[in-house]
């Protein structure tokens, strides 16, 4: 079965019409959702989700607390480590959703540096990610995207052409990120499923 991780920027509350539509699609597809757990834009999910009764969802949530759970789908617990709360210590279930998804569907709001980094982590592995940019920032220059609202990625040469044009901080960021986690990145191809 095909499994989508959807993720977004906590800033992320209400989705828009485009996001609703590819939610529609996954819906309508049957495909497994892989979702965390954290407020914004993953809670805005689970909501429009459980809305519709779709029960095809797992919830990922570090060390078996989890923050949002709208549907009381089935949890999968992730272990952090030693790790404190943070970046790092939520990065362990999105790296564990990013291995175990077939394709991803981001809903960014053109700072955070988290759902770029999963972008990256889908991308890198050879699996295609919707990013959908909900927030037109004038300084961001995506020269991959021509119309500031989505873009399709699939492949580590994407993701190095997509990155040159966001926001400094968060490319630092999640480059850093990236470092310790390359060694772990497969090379599978999708295709666009939604």
């Amino acid at each position: 079965m095909t499994r989508v991780f959807i993720g977004g920027s906590r800033s992320v509350t209400r989705l828009d019409a485009d996001v609703a539509r590819r939610l529609d699609a996954i819906m309508a597809k049957g495909h497994g959702v892989l979702i965390g757990d954290a407020n914004g834009a993953d809670k805005a999910v689970q909501q429009y989700l459980h809305a519709h009764g779709y029960a095809k969802v797992e919830v990922f949530c570090t060390e078996g607390r989890c923050r949002n759970n709208v549907g009381q789908w089935p949890i999968r617990t992730v272990d952090a480590g030693r790790k404190r709360r943070g970046f790092q210590y939520y990065a362990a279930k999105d790296r564990c959703m990013a291995s175990e998804a077939s394709a991803g569907l981001m809903i960014w709001d053109g700072t955070s540096a988290g759902t770029l980094a999963n972008v990256a982590r889908l991308a890198c592995q050879g699996k295609t990610v919707t990013l959908r940019i909900v927030s037109h920032l004038k300084s961001i220059r995506l020269c991959i995207v021509s119309d500031l609202k989505s873009v399709s990625l699939s492949s580590e040469p994407d993701w190095q052409r997509f990155v040159v044009g966001c926001p400094v901080a968060a490319r630092e960021r999640v480059e850093s990120e990236l470092k310790a986690e390359k060694a772990g990145l497969g090379s599978e191809t999708q295709t666009s499923l939604f």
